[in-house]
């Protein structure tokens, strides 16, 4: 099943048929650890809408309420090697090799709710960064008490330039106005992604695809339950977290975002999250 934040509801998607659910406030909506199950009963007493030329399916906003949004660095390994490579010269290079491998995780906060930008809106570079990249990135929706119950897409928006100066500026290089984006929705399923599943990035400028990459999250050596293991261990979310799980597809080094790019990001079956840079 899919949900859609829209500007008149929220929208559930369920066996290609439509349904407004009656409850408007995202945050009570999502945070529950049953959520499939509780989605399921409302399909059977709500009348499915049918959307149309005329009468088309309301924008899409990003689906988030008020949660935090964190993000797991150094979860595969060419993200490791890209990293270590950028920070090199500062001296920095061993600390990414080293949480490889660690037992802890690289946990960060990314975003506000309120900056976060939705499927189709604008994402940005600093105007102080000279190396941009977008992270393609699976994002996990855990409720208040943890537990994992559904998937978005995610766009990590990275300053490689300042991150590779000095480590310590990451907070710098991960969040600033525009640098994150979720959507097109919240994908709640019965199971766990499959390990097979492809995350794809593509990033088109003007009419040329300038970038192509893929990777399956059997690539990813931090696994969900761990990842959130970790993010739980001594913070509260009371309506949930989402939380970005890292990218395995790091463009070559002499490429860096432009204003006006087109990146689109798919994980099926979630769906495809495109967003312009400005």
């Amino acid at each position: 099943m899919k949900l859609y934040k829209t500007e008149h509801g929220i929208i559930l998607e369920k066996e290609d048929l439509f349904y407004r659910l009656p409850e408007t406030d995202w945050d009570i909506v999502v945070n529950r650890d049953d959520l499939h199950e509780w989605l399921t009963l409302q399909t059977e007493t709500l009348i499915s809408l049918t959307f149309t030329d005329e009468f088309p399916m309301p924008e899409v906003l990003a689906p988030i309420g008020t949660q935090e949004v964190w993000a797991s660095g150094v979860t595969y390994t060419r993200s490791k090697e890209a990293r270590m490579e950028e920070s090199e010269k500062a001296g920095g290079g061993s600390f990414y090799d080293r949480v490889y491998d660690a037992e802890r995780p690289e946990l960060f906060f990314k975003s506000t709710a309120w900056r976060v930008i939705g499927n189709h809106g604008t994402v940005r570079i600093r105007r102080d960064s000279t190396w941009d990249v977008p992270e393609p990135e699976l994002t996990l929706f855990a409720s208040a008490s943890g537990t994992l119950v559904g998937y978005t897409i995610g766009n990590d928006m990275s300053s490689r330039s300042i991150e590779g100066e000095n480590p310590l500026y990451l907070p710098q290089a991960k969040s600033y106005t525009g640098s994150a984006a979720l959507g097109p929705c919240l994908y709640i399923p019965t199971e766990p992604l499959s390990p097979d599943t492809v995350i794809d990035l593509s990033i088109v400028r003007g009419s040329e695809e300038v970038f192509n990459g893929e990777i399956t999250l059997s690539q990813m050596k931090r696994k969900a339950d761990e990842l959130l293991r970790f993010l739980f261990r001594e913070l509260s979310f009371p309506v949930g977290c989402y939380l970005m799980t890292g990218t395995g597809i790091i463009p070559p080094s002499d490429f860096t975002l432009k204003v006006g790019d087109v990146v689109h990001i798919t994980i099926e079956p979630i769906g495809t999250l495109t967003n312009t840079v400005g």
